[in-house]
């Protein structure tokens, strides 16, 4: 197996759990869960849909960590570039638009310079990193 599949697969790995820790770093935040049992979160309403996408946060960079080790090179590459990047400029949203200093915005850094490792690992893969 090429080295630069599993390194990606890794921090794959990596920004599924941050994203993980960032859900329960914001759990513990005073007035969160109150606003849970409401049916609310920082304003939201608390539907099938916000599950849905949360699910869908937390599945694709795991679906993509077992992708990166069985996909043929080409479609590896532009998979994991694409993916990457896309998943990149979210969590730079969340991180913009959230801003606060925290465990949680310490955690979506994390997953943003994995997912800048990902994209750099993958572009640079023609050339044998």
């Amino acid at each position: 197996m090429e080295d630069w599949k599993i390194k990606i697969s890794v921090l794959w790995l990596f920004s599924a759990v941050a994203f993980l820790a960032h859900q329960i770093l914001a759990l513990i935040e005073p007035g969160v869960i109150a606003g849970i049992m409401e049916g609310e979160v920082e304003g939201m309403k608390i539907g099938t849909e916000l599950i849905l996408l949360f699910a869908i946060l937390f599945l694709v960079p795991l679906i993509m960590a077992f992708l990166s080790l069985t996909l043929k090179d080409s479609i590896n590459r532009w998979a994991n570039i694409i993916v990457g990047a896309v998943f990149a400029a979210l969590f730079t949203g969340v991180i913009v638009t959230v801003a606060k200093l925290s465990g949680e915005t310490l955690m979506t850094l994390s997953t943003v310079a994995a997912l800048t490792l990902i994209v750099w690992y993958a572009w640079k893969s023609k050339q044998k990193v």
